[in-house]
């Protein structure tokens, strides 16, 4: 029997105790355990002479003990010193109350180590290495050695002991769904061989083979996912759209120029629109790059051509701000608009509906509301998501369902480099809006240590309030729960209230408050009855304050670069300067680095460049939230050119096998259906 799906508790050396901690890193079965691969890994193959060796190296030597002496310093620590010599020099081996080593190594004894140098006077040191005897089959000195991501509890050395136990006293072998043509058409190895070598590489070559191979077949797996769950759209055959005239008539009503960006964007929607394949178009804009205009103009072209549009948005608030906006900019030109939320009565729903039913509506606006069942649409023709992320694929997929193929527009504020835009967004076109409209100003960032907090409130913030203005605060990010960070939010808030702005209207906002009371409390900020607004990140999507002109973030070392620019993005929104300071506690140097980064540009698309550099990709975009799994050893930002060869082939297997129903498919089919189904169980293969 195959052994994978054992329980790792049952495995020699591990117990119930040793389990627990392991459940921790989600491993619960062996093959939980074997699809743990290292982060990284420690080159201890190359083994130094002692004269060879360089003070604040880490590296790896052999050598001969010839004097072994143990002492207790004055704290009553006891330290032993092992003096380990070769031809070339001496080397002196500390360990700090571990005695009992004099019993495991003794003089004459032949022995390798691995650790860090330090050069004290003229005598080379290495304190608390990794240390063994010399024989053949070393287990954590003198090769490759995988570094593991840990929990409290299980260290380094307890992962390797067990996979070596495993693959010594279990039955292991994993089955092969890779199809025979794909292992021969990229020279792959073997599963097997694979995830043996990346835990245990014979050499630097096995485990160069073994990463190609698992890097390869994450991002087949991840793109073939990504081409059959999120579009199901393959160049449908969609409405034919006319090019009218009289959207000109509406672009030259409106009271500014559109910048060449906002054109080009316009222009790839409009040759979408009046071809006969079904639209599936991304547009992805910075902060503040006038997006909207684009899906205004794009609902316009639909009613002229005599169908309706629906405006999907994530919070009753943005769906009232994209209403007044909307109206505004096409009342003017007979187009009916209305609004679809949650917090109208029964009466004015029932009202709506029967408006949309009988096209008495031309656009509709709302949250998820418009997707439930008992919205109709007469003749729908185009469907606009705003912030995509935020949507379920379902709800996107059901709300296009309205309609007959209706063309689908898609915008989002993320900026994401075109590298992770290739494979979040691998089914739509993409449009880019990559300047800004004149007259916004850039936001004038600022990164201070905490120990100015104290100043920044006293005057930064006095000096706005009494201009007239008002204050984003954003509470430091919790990972815990959201009723936790919520806590934190209303703590933060009675805080600064009590020490600086007892005689100001200070408010809370998280994501713990119902939505009608979020609404309420933005409407408030928005009306200028609330000073200063203290929020978690549920603001980072969010509604136009042009009052708002300064965002302060506590604890900004905690946000990744990317959520910084998006929040830094909810001030300058009107004609005035605004300002974002970043508080911070971290002395690291990726902390100083990345709040230079954000000081020195506004930029958008540079900004999540260096912050997919720094964090990769499963941290930067969060991959549970976009419904993708895992990459555990690919990384999108090294390895873009073994993901387009991946993206290539997976476009060629579903040309020829839409369902994966040919026999050389099942195996991959399966993997590719686990891999999504603990993310999108709603969603299940043809």
């Amino acid at each position: 029997m195959n052994s994978l799906d054992k329980n790792i508790q049952f495995v020699k050396g591990i117990g119930p105790k040793k389990a627990a901690k392991l459940n921790k890193l989600n491993i619960f079965t062996i093959k939980d355990l074997l699809y743990y691969f290292p982060r990284s890994y420690e080159d201890r193959s190359n083994i130094k002479k002692i004269w060879q060796l360089e003070h604040d190296e880490k590296a790896c030597t052999k050598g001969i003990i010839s004097e072994v002496k143990s002492h207790e310093a004055k704290n009553k620590i006891k330290v032993t010193k092992f003096t380990l010599r070769d031809e070339t020099g001496f080397l002196n081996v500390v360990f700090f109350n571990q005695d009992y080593l004099t019993k495991v190594f003794k003089k004459g004894d032949s022995v390798i180590v691995y650790g860090k140098i330090k050069r004290e006077g003229g005598f080379l040191e290495m304190n608390s290495p990794q240390m063994e005897h010399f024989t053949n089959a070393q287990t954590s000195t003198g090769k490759l050695i995988p570094i593991y991501p840990l929990t409290y509890g299980v260290t380094n050395k307890d992962i390797i002991n067990t996979i070596k136990n495993i693959y010594t006293n279990e039955k292991v072998s994993i089955q092969e769904y890779l199809p025979k043509d794909i292992i021969n058409k990229y020279k792959l190895c073997s599963i097997d061989f694979a995830v043996k070598n990346l835990h245990m590489p014979q050499d630097k070559q096995s485990l160069k083979i073994a990463l190609y191979r698992m890097i390869f077949e994450e991002f087949l797996i991840l793109q073939i996912g990504l081409f059959y769950f999120k579009s199901g759209i393959d160049n449908s055959e969609g409405i034919k759209f006319e090019k009218k005239e009289k959207l000109n008539d509406i672009i030259k009503s409106l009271p500014f120029n559109l910048t060449n960006a906002q054109s080009r964007a316009l222009n790839e929607v409009i040759d979408d629109m009046v071809s006969e394949n079904m639209m599936n178009r991304l547009v992805q804009g910075d902060v503040g790059s006038g997006k909207t205009i684009v899906a205004v103009l794009v609902l316009a072209l639909s009613v002229l051509n005599g169908y309706q549009g629906a405006l999907m948005a994530p919070t009753e608030i943005l769906a009232r701000q994209h209403y007044e906006s909307l109206t505004q900019t096409l009342a003017p030109f007979d187009i009916n608009i209305d609004l679809l939320v949650g917090s109208l009565t029964k009466k004015q729903k029932e009202k709506v509906l029967e408006k949309i039913k009988n096209h008495e509506t031309d656009i509709l606006i709302g949250t998820h509301a418009l997707i439930e069942d008992n919205v109709e649409f007469d003749n729908l023709g185009v469907v606009v998501t705003d912030e995509q992320h935020r949507f379920g694929v379902r709800q996107r997929a059901k709300l296009s369902t309205k309609g007959n193929n209706p063309d689908i527009l898609v915008m989002t504020a993320t900026p994401i480099p075109r590298t992770l835009a290739l494979i979040l967004y691998g089914d739509l076109d993409i449009s880019i809006i990559d300047e800004l409209p004149p007259g916004r100003q850039p936001i004038d960032t600022k990164a201070f240590e905490s120990k100015k907090r104290d100043f920044i409130y006293s005057n930064f913030v006095r000096d706005e309030i009494e201009k007239g203005r008002q204050v984003y605060i954003v509470c430091p990010l919790v990972e815990e729960s959201e009723a936790i960070e919520a806590k934190a939010a209303e703590d933060l808030r009675d805080e600064l209230k009590e020490k600086y702005f007892s005689d100001l209207n200070v408010d809370v906002l998280h994501g713990k408050m119902k939505p009608s009371l979020k609404d309420k409390i933005m409407e408030d900020f928005k009306n200028n009855k609330i000073q200063i607004l203290v929020s978690t990140t549920v603001i980072e999507v969010g509604v136009n304050v042009p009052n708002a002109t300064l965002m302060i973030i506590e604890n900004a070392e905690r946000f990744g670069l990317a959520q910084l620019h998006q929040l830094r993005g909810r001030v300058g929104r009107g004609s005035h300067k605004s300002h974002c300071i970043l508080i911070y506690s971290s002395k690291t140097n990726v902390c100083k680095e990345r709040m230079e980064i954000m000081e020195e540009t506004n930029d958008g698309f540079k900004i999540s460049e260096k912050d997919l550099e720094i964090r990769g990709p499963g941290e930067f975009f969060g991959t549970r939230q976009h419904g993708i799994p895992e990459l555990k050893v690919a990384n999108i930002f090294k390895h873009i050119k073994i993901l387009k060869l991946a993206q290539e082939e997976s476009k060629i297997i579903l040309k020829q096998d839409r369902n994966l129903e040919k026999s050389e498919h099942i195996l991959l089919k399966q993997e590719i259906v686990e891999k999504f189904s603990s993310i999108n169980k709603e969603i299940s293969l043809n």
